[in-house]
């Protein structure tokens, strides 16, 4: 009498649409200048693009597969880790390069403007350790469903991340060192500033910062950047108000 083995129930596979939020880095010609800045932004705020996803775009930029391929060593060397190409010609793609992205929304570019005393700014910073880093408690978070913000209603500590792109962000306390805020539209805090806000993320160049005392690592609208060294020392300290003059980063005291 033969007997029949039963196959064995294959599992489907599942796969999912997700969108994640990206930078983006917009190279300039000559890409050893273009470079040289972003060293500077790396010595002046470590670790800044550590663990980042990264959209390299080269749109417009007229270069051979060979610069490209040099290009990407180069920001790997850095530990720039490129997840995509966005809008370069299929003729300079080659095996083994990231992907060609296509269809992202508009989002402020990260750029390194130049600064009065020739640096570069700076947007994070990260510990380099051998002990295991200690995960920072989850932070409550109330949307607040009329209009699009978000409302932290604790203070946000050394390595937290708020993250959100649809529109403002109102701290209660304080943002810690090693903290950031990175929101679509205005930013808020109530308390101390010493770490990152970085408001207008996504391309909106009218989002404004407010904080009740400006001790900041770096302030940012739509993609300009003040580090601590480029912000005026008469500021540090006191309520201020910032906003985007055309390309200058305004910051005014609030009256008391």
């Amino acid at each position: 009498m033969k007997m029949t083995e039963a196959l064995p129930t294959r599992k489907a596979v599942r796969l999912r649409g997700r969108s994640f939020l990206a930078l983006v880095l917009s190279p300039e010609l000559p890409f050893g200048e273009w470079l040289t800045q972003l060293d500077d932004l790396a010595r002046r705020s470590t670790g800044f693009f550590l663990g980042r996803p990264i959209v390299l775009d080269v749109a417009g930029l007229p270069i051979t597969r060979e610069q490209l391929a040099d290009l990407l060593a180069e920001l790997t060397k850095r530990n720039v880790r490129v997840m995509g190409i966005e809008g370069a010609l299929p003729s300079i793609l080659a095996p083994g390069m990231p992907p060609e992205m296509k269809g992202g929304r508009n989002a402020a570019d990260i750029e390194v403007p130049e600064t009065p005393e020739g640096g570069a700014p700076a947007a994070s910073q990260a510990k380099t350790t051998t002990d295991a880093p200690k995960t920072p408690d989850p932070v409550r978070a109330t949307h607040v469903a009329t209009t699009p913000s978000l409302l932290i209603e604790e203070p946000v500590r050394s390595g937290q991340s708020i993250i959100f792109p649809e529109g403002d962000v109102t701290v209660l306390g304080s943002v810690s060192s090693g903290a950031e805020v990175i929101a679509g539209g205005s930013i808020h805090v109530y308390g101390a500033l010493r770490g990152r806000a970085l408001a207008g993320s996504a391309g909106n160049a009218n989002a404004r910062i407010f904080c009740r005392k400006l001790e900041a690592e770096l302030i940012a609208i739509d993609g300009l950047y003040k580090t601590a060294e480029d912000i005026d020392p008469k500021m540090r300290g006191q309520a201020v108000h910032v906003w985007l003059d055309d390309t200058v980063l305004r910051t005014v005291a609030l009256a008391n």
